[in-house]
């Protein structure tokens, strides 16, 4: 017989859980094939003894956890190392840094070349080892489409075609509905059909989330009902009080009932004081009530009022946040809204946004849906004296309406800018500014540097973004990343490090390897999706070890749908023992690992990352694939 005998293996993987331990573990059949060039052996004999030994063996487990140490063998000679150690160097190899730069029109600058880019960590020059210029037609090439398995899947083959477009991008676009008024809510929304309409990229997903939790729709290709969700916006109240009722007298915004009640400010009590005591009957203040305590009343209401709302909104940007870090791609969020108020009590959660946005490498784009804004002594300057009695009032409630509208859009410029995203303001041009936070740039410039003297304390490093040109180009671009923490053992570096390359889409060769995906339909309902990966072992490390190659190698399959919500994954650990000989014959023929799933008819995502455990090295490739 001639060809490379196979050595095929059946086990029980186990379905693994996202990083954020939402996602149900169950288990999931599975099939390892590895084929080696060796001599043809003659048939295992019956006792245990006069059996070959393998050289290569595959272990299944729950996915992505590290392999744990081998336990000691009675057969010192075995040529099979069941649970191979895993070392690791230093799971921070290559920080990578996606670029968008902008021109002041706000159109992709695409001639950019390495040289044209600095890069700084902690104010200290870095070397740019990693430069690549992408557009969505080279992502596009990259990916490997899968084809119907109508003969053997001995080896790796060119891919299909295939309409599915892979999802490289996850837009969510959070509307402010606590906060926005009616008017600027529409027009909001109108600009937003409008983008759907027009300039959604097939290789997007949009979903639409809310302050309030209500009126939404996941991530999906389906436009029509993203259009159909967009159409139904609007506003929310979530307090039983509603601070933007004009006809409320004394008017105190948030900005000034914060002044009064947490701060303790007499200039802003006072001039509240002053206008409680011109309130008309009919603007609610209570029957002969002291103008003083209905000062204290109305600021007490307006101060629960705009905590409860700005807390909803921190809170809601939290989740979604949390619900793209599972997505595999690039990911930002786009959020519409007029601005908020965040006191000295909401600091620290602000902060804690930036922090996972910045961790997930998720952008946060701030998009002011005031449009070109003045302020004026009411939120409607259209509003006449009679029906809005706070237009009587004096500068000193509208210098206060100035500070709380400029320092309402504080948080915006700082989610933004913290995150490295845009922030669209002062233009009644909501269209484009859509478009400037949601389209799909022409170029990406993808930066990658390895750290110089990098402490694993955890603690965070900035990065800055520069260009040699003086032109006044808009970059965006991550703002830093967090170094480990010390006191992670070797495995749960591997698992950081393995799970963070699965929910990315970056395609890494640290480790040259090829995928092919196959499906086999049994009957009308249900698939058996295949997963090949060939590896060239010309690059794996090995260590000689009396007369043995050692080497091992972490392979992890991750199936998501055609909208990237995470469906299951396989791990198998891959210990190599090889004789020279044996290790000879790989070296031309390759070695071919395949994983299996079993599947429903659909459009699927498969992401799959191959790590060498002894040189600390990462491969990742990406493939979609549609079953009828």
């Amino acid at each position: 017989m001639s060809g490379p005998p196979k050595c095929l293996m059946n086990a029980v993987g186990r379905r693994f859980s996202s990083r954020l331990g939402f996602m149900l573990f169950g288990l999931l059949i599975s099939c390892a094939s590895l084929s080696a060039a060796s001599p043809q052996s003659s048939p295992p004999q019956q006792t245990p003894s006069a059996q070959p030994t393998p050289e290569i063996i595959t272990t299944q487990q729950s996915a992505p956890t590290a392999p744990s140490k081998p336990p000691a063998s009675p057969d010192a000679t075995s040529e099979v190392d069941a649970h191979p150690s895993v070392p690791f160097e230093s799971h921070v190899n290559l920080v990578p840094v996606r670029v968008i730069v902008h021109d002041p029109n706000g159109k992709a600058v695409t001639n950019l070349t390495k040289e044209d880019f600095r890069l700084s960590q902690d104010r200290k020059p870095q070397t740019i080892s990693l430069f690549a210029v992408e557009t969505p037609a080279s992502t596009a090439k990259q990916v490997v489409r899968g084809q119907a398995g109508e003969e053997p899947v001995d080896t790796v083959k060119d891919s299909g075609s295939g309409t599915l477009a892979m999802p490289t991008r996850f837009v969510a676009l959070l509307f402010d509905d606590v906060h926005l008024n009616l008017q600027d809510l529409v027009q909001a929304r109108l600009a937003a059909m409008r983008y759907l309409d027009s300039a959604i990229d097939p290789s997007e997903r949009v979903a639409i989330f809310t302050t309030s939790g209500q009126t939404q729709a996941d991530f999906t290709d389906d436009r029509a009902k993203i259009r159909a969700i967009a159409a139904q916006l609007m506003p929310h109240l979530i307090s039983a009080y509603d601070p933007s009722n004009d006809s409320q007298c004394p008017k105190i915004g948030y900005y000034q009932a914060d002044l009064i009640v947490n701060q303790s400010d007499q200039n802003a009590f006072g001039i509240a004081v002053a206008e409680a005591a011109k309130c008309p009957a009919s603007s609610g203040v209570i029957a002969n009530e002291n103008p003083e305590v209905a000062v204290q009343r109305v600021a007490q209401q307006m101060v629960i009022a705009g905590d409860t709302n700005a807390e909803y909104a921190i809170r809601r940007l939290v989740e979604v946040v949390r619900r793209m870090s599972a997505l595999p791609g690039q990911r930002s969020i786009v959020l519409v809204s007029p601005g908020f108020l965040i006191t000295t009590s909401h600091q620290f959660d602000l902060a804690d946004v930036v922090d996972r946005a910045t961790r997930a490498n998720i952008f946060i784009n701030a998009l002011d849906a005031r449009g070109l804004y003045t302020a004026g002594e009411t939120d409607d300057l259209s509003c006449p004296p009679q029906t809005c009695p706070a237009a009587h009032f004096g500068r000193g409630a509208t210098m206060y309406r100035y500070q709380e509208q400029a320092t309402q859009s504080d948080v915006m410029a700082q989610l933004s800018d913290s995150t490295g995203g845009f922030y669209f303001r002062n233009s009644n041009d909501l269209g484009a500014g859509f478009r400037m936070t949601t389209s799909v740039p022409e170029v990406t410039y993808l930066l990658g540097f390895t750290p110089e003297t990098l402490k694993f304390d955890g603690k965070f490093h900035q990065i800055k973004v520069t260009l040699a040109t003086k032109e006044k180009f808009t970059i965006q671009a991550r703002r830093g990343f967090f170094a480990p923490k010390h006191g992670q053992t070797p495995e749960e570096a591997a698992k950081q490090d393995i799970e963070e390359a699965v929910f990315s889409q970056e395609e890494r060769q640290g480790v040259p390897i090829e995928l092919q995906l196959q499906y086999y339909k049994s009957d009308a309902v249900d698939a058996k999706l295949s997963v090949l990966t060939r590896v060239d072992v010309t690059r794996v490390r090995f260590e000689k070890t009396e007369g043995r190659n050692l080497g091992n190698l972490t392979v992890v399959a991750a199936l998501f749908d055609r909208n990237g919500n995470f469906i299951s994954g396989n791990q198998e650990n891959v210990g190599l023992r090889l004789k020279d000989a044996t290790l000879e014959k790989l070296t031309h023929t390759g070695m071919t690992l395949k994983m299996g799933f079993d599947v429903k008819p659909g459009g699927y995502i498969v992401r799959l990352v191959v790590r060498d455990s002894k040189a600390s090295l990462l491969s990742a490739k990406n493939g979609v694939i549609e079953i009828p």
